[in-house]
């Protein structure tokens, strides 16, 4: 080989390496705008949601997509403040996302508003049907479906159990977010329960801290015995703030959710939120498989769960009567 033909040689081989190493980054780059862009529509905070956002990612590993790897999530969180939903949700629009969680209520209407094209999956704690989300469950007419959990329409169930565990309480609270679309049929279902078994009804408007801790403070010159806490995202982000206000004021209270009585507590009863995010992780991913909305039928999860804290009730003083321990889901010690 010339001398000459060993430079040509060696000039061609740094090219075609200095091609390479510009092309690469081309190519990550076009991978990465290649990975399905999901929007997740929050309505409350990333840290009072972090077990909720997990059980999102967990149903989407479930299908096989895995946030970093195979696609992308980006967040807007409303941080209980409900009118900021709308302008979050044309934010995601304009993203161009392959597909909207609204993970609430709220979060679903203002997706709904914001597009009729883009598939979003929602977790609506009421009646989808009734709520406006779609005009049938079991095969969903436009861009929407989701998980159900008919969480709100428990109400009488709950004043049933709380009369149970407080029968001589005269006087109930209900603690409820005005700012919920859902907010006031929860108020009108309770009021009627409570009239059926004579019972007053107490109402407390709780839209931000600083109407919880009114409420609170009103409970015993309203001579509230007991409490129930009405379904709502920005209530479920200050479990923490309810369960020891609730402690402190030595106020039996039933929730919604198994976080509640987790975290301190006394009673809850509902479908389970975490199932309903996991489930919503499922759909989305199905959706990124390319399956329609009208392909999904709505769901809920499995059963209605009652949990008790005993530890709790102690604190209280209340005795928890056998007949409802037996029908315990769980109980916490």
């Amino acid at each position: 080989m010339t001398a000459s033909g060993a430079v040509m040689r060696r000039r061609d081989f740094i090219t075609l390496i200095g091609d390479a190493a510009a092309t690469w980054p081309l190519a990550a780059r076009a991978q990465q705008q290649a990975m399905p862009l999901v929007g997740f529509l929050g309505p409350a905070s990333p840290t009072e949601y972090a077990h909720l956002v997990t059980a999102f990612r967990q149903g989407l590993s479930e299908n096989g997509y895995v946030e970093g790897q195979n696609v992308a999530i980006e967040f807007r969180w409303a941080e209980g403040k409900y009118d900021r939903l709308p302008a979050f949700a044309t934010e995601l629009v304009d993203r161009h996302v392959t597909v909207i969680a609204g993970m609430s209520l709220p979060s679903a209407l203002a997706a709904k508003a914001a597009t009729s094209t883009i598939p979003i999956i929602f977790a609506d704690g009421g009646d989808p049907v009734e709520d406006g989300l779609v005009s049938n469950t079991d095969r969903p007419t436009g861009n929407l479906t989701g998980v159900t959990l008919f969480n709100s329409a428990l109400g009488a169930k709950r004043l049933e159990l709380l009369r149970e565990l407080v029968p001589t309480a005269s006087v109930v609270g209900l603690l409820a977010n005005p700012g919920n679309p859902n907010g006031r049929r929860q108020t009108n279902d309770a009021l009627e329960a409570a009239r059926t078994v004579g019972t007053k009804l107490e109402v407390f408007a709780a839209s931000n801290d600083q109407e919880i801790d009114a409420a609170f403070g009103l409970l015993k010159e309203k001579h509230v015995a007991a409490l129930m806490v009405a379904v709502d995202a920005f209530l479920n982000s200050r479990r923490p703030r309810l369960t020891a206000l609730a402690a402190e004021r030595m106020i039996p209270a039933i929730f919604y959710d198994r976080a509640f009585v987790a975290g301190g507590g006394l009673i809850s009863y509902g479908y389970s939120i975490a199932d309903a995010y996991r489930q919503a992780g499922i759909y989305t991913a199905k959706i990124l498989k390319g399956a329609k909305p009208a392909d999904l039928p709505v769901v809920q999860p499995p059963k209605v769960q009652l949990i008790i804290n005993i530890k709790t009730a102690k604190a209280l003083g209340i005795a928890v009567p056998p007949s409802l321990l037996s029908r315990a889901d769980e109980v916490i010690e």
